[in-house]
């Protein structure tokens, strides 16, 4: 019998979803046909991805729209269905069935970005703009920024979370802003100390993105915001373990250092192997660490693979083991398993030399070597 496979634009995107659409703007339109919106809009979701179908559901609402942006607007707030509870405090997204209001105002509000801006406030109450925010923060970066200082303020978490969501470098799905990675960071200044778990983690998720343009200012925020004690410290200190997750795996030294890993870890290293120095590609090796503790300490174990690639080329992967606290004179004895997968679809392993070092709080600290066989 074949298995059902699960479908994310279906689960999102469906009769069900459209249906409820168009009640909510039969109740606000009423010269609005909900039937024959209805037939078109989900005549064409077979043949569409989810992307698709949301800018395919904004072109079947254009029909019943005005050209002009100002009235526009007004049609489009009167169909909005309530905010989102604001009781709540994360995990509170929305309904995607609500995305094609925001990509209607993108569209149509260029020639009027204070009144798009003004808009996709409130829509973002029903469901997050993040994503078609961003031209607006592109092509108008002073208004933008002057909206941003004042929703930062907002009572309405889901409008504090736009600050950071739209101004994240390397948002998932969403176009590249021309902004300078530092030009949100005051933003966050003030956002970094918000209630709400689903702003803290924008905000970590921000951080983590500028880790990958500009490491060095994600410690030095960090360090910022501990001493200003705005934020109770068990929430900083999650928000700064999610948002150097980046800089610790490329074992950058000030990151680990704000996550109390010492940078010269008082251990002893009393093995480090592979059960197997031939290797045929598809098959595991079983890594044997040993080590000592000459003093309490923190630490965190990786092991880093330097991969052979064609042409003469190496890549370097690093791979988790755990973190652990050691008492003085306590020892570890541990394995693990590496499996040199054939079939990856997104990498291809090639026989050659492949080192692979321990690294200890961010420090490559013992070697061994493996020769991966075809």
């Amino acid at each position: 019998m074949a298995q059902s496979t699960f479908s994310l634009k279906d689960q999102l995107l469906n009769a069900q979803s459209v249906g409820q659409l168009a009640d909510e703007v039969a109740h606000a339109w009423s010269e609005f046909d909900k039937e024959a919106f209805q037939n078109r809009a989900l005549s064409r979701f077979p043949d569409l991805e989810l992307k698709a179908r949301l800018n395919w559901i904004a072109e079947c609402l254009e029909d019943w729209l005005p050209s002009d942006f100002d009235a526009m607007a007004a049609q489009i707030l009167r169909a909005q269905p309530p905010i989102l509870d604001p009781t709540k405090s994360d995990d509170d997204f929305g309904n995607f069935i609500h995305a094609p209001w925001g990509i209607l105002v993108a569209r149509h509000g260029k020639d009027d970005p204070e009144l798009a801006l003004d808009t996709l406030a409130e829509l973002t109450k029903r469901f997050t703009a993040e994503l078609v925010i961003r031209d607006f923060v592109s092509t108008h970066p002073e208004m933008s920024y002057a909206k941003f200082e004042a929703w930062a303020r907002s009572e309405n978490y889901h409008l504090r979370r736009l600050v950071s969501e739209g101004t994240r470098p390397l948002l998932p799905w969403a176009q590249r802003i021309a902004t300078p990675v530092d030009f949100a960071l005051p933003l966050l200044d003030v956002l970094h100390s918000d209630p709400t778990r689903y702003v803290t983690r924008s905000v970590a998720n921000h951080l983590n993105d500028i880790a990958k343009i500009a490491p060095s200012e994600v410690p030095k925020r960090l360090k910022k915001w501990a001493e200003t004690s705005q934020q109770e410290p068990k929430e900083l200190a999650w928000m700064t373990r999610h948002a150097t997750r980046t800089l610790v795996k490329k074992g950058d030294p000030e990151a680990l250092a704000l996550l109390g890993y010492p940078l010269d870890p008082p251990i002893e290293i009393l093995e480090f192997s592979a059960s197997d120095t031939q290797v045929p590609i598809g098959s595991r090796i079983t890594l044997q660490i040993k080590l000592r503790a000459k003093e309490a300490t923190k630490l965190l174990l990786d092991y880093v693979v330097d991969f052979p690639k064609a042409g003469g080329r190496r890549s370097e992967k690093v791979h988790k083991i755990k973190s652990l606290s050691l008492k003085a004179g306590e020892s570890l004895d541990l394995e693990k398993v590496h499996f040199f997968k054939g079939d990856a679809t997104t990498y291809k392993l090639y026989p050659g030399n492949t080192p692979i070092q321990l690294q200890i709080n961010g420090q490559r600290l013992a070697l061994c070597e493996v020769d991966l066989t075809a």
